[in-house]
């Protein structure tokens, strides 16, 4: 059944243990439809683990999940049709050309139709959206690692998914290929409507796309917040830089904004050289991650003023 309240990915108490090891510990989290979540964190916080469950290719050992309204454990092709998987890798069909693969994978979808279901993406108009308009007839075993990376994606989007999953989709990508990604994304989400949740080790990529970030750690969500909440509840003060009659001044303020309007009320068009920074997504995100292994955050965080603390 389709969510009536928009919520498309609903996760609470999530756990998994293999043999005597813990991986999650409780991770719960939630989306709506048309947003973009990022996972952040260490090799190793149980990232890839999480969406594997969600993508319903591993049991869990505890917890409820619910993505699209269904459990996966007990998701049918009708359900698996209404998401898109980008994994980490992907080496098969070597010998097939670029549109003959996309053309022979979007058939599947075709019995799915209907029913609320969206229809697949036309072959050529998929290549010509993840940027492979020139490599259309090339065999995949030619690509280079960059162009197949954009070949797992279109895969990713054939159906074309309400819901995708990404593990780290943009590896191997050059500046131009990224930025061409990140454009893809926003389309998605925004005219598609589509729900994003995707991991990455880049934090610029993941202030820039990201409606949310989860930052994942032993195992456990320490944060869960935009990229600003984050950074303003983690840093708090803002660093408030400019110059006057060649003179350079620095001052510190939980009031950037209404500092800034003071600022120019006094001295106007005098004020030169204006720059407001707060602490980036980097270094809240470590800042986290070594409050996390000193045992100053023992749990998951279910607030941002916790975060701050």
């Amino acid at each position: 059944m389709r969510s009536t309240d928009g919520v498309v990915l609903d996760v609470e108490d999530l756990r998994m243990r293999y043999d005597t090891a813990d991986v999650l510990h409780g991770v719960g989290f939630r989306a709506k439809r048309g947003e973009v979540l990022v996972m952040l964190g260490p090799n190793g916080a149980g990232k890839t683990t999480t969406l594997e469950i969600l993508e319903g290719f591993r049991k869990r050992s505890a917890g409820r999940v619910g993505v699209l309204g269904v459990d996966p454990e007990q998701g049918d092709e009708r359900w698996r049709a209404r998401i898109g998987v980008v994994l980490q890798s992907w080496r098969d069909h070597a010998r097939w050309r670029v549109r003959e693969l996309l053309g022979h994978l979007g058939a599947l979808y075709l019995p799915y139709r209907g029913e609320g279901i969206r229809p697949p993406w036309g072959s050529d108009e998929l290549i010509d959206l993840v940027g492979l308009t020139d490599q259309g007839d090339a065999r995949i075993a030619i690509l280079s690692g960059g162009q197949r990376r954009r070949l797992d994606v279109a895969i990713g989007l054939l159906g074309r998914p309400e819901l995708l999953f990404m593990d780290e989709p943009t590896a191997g990508f050059d500046p131009a290929a990224r930025r061409d990604f990140h454009d893809l994304v926003h389309r998605l989400a925004d005219l598609e409507e589509t729900t994003v949740l995707m991991t990455t080790h880049d934090l610029d990529e993941a202030e820039k796309l990201a409606d949310r970030i989860l930052i994942l750690a032993g195992g456990r969500i320490i944060a869960d917040g935009s990229a600003a909440e984050l950074t303003r509840a983690v840093a708090g003060e803002a660093e408030v830089r400019w110059s006057l009659d060649d003179r350079h001044f620095v001052h510190t303020t939980s009031e950037s904004t209404k500092f800034v309007h003071e600022l120019f009320g006094q001295h106007g068009a005098e004020v030169r050289e204006l720059e407001v920074r707060r602490a980036s997504l980097e270094e809240v995100y470590m800042t986290l991650v070594r409050r996390h292994e000193s045992g100053e955050i023992d749990g998951a965080v279910r607030t941002l003023a916790e975060v701050g603390r």
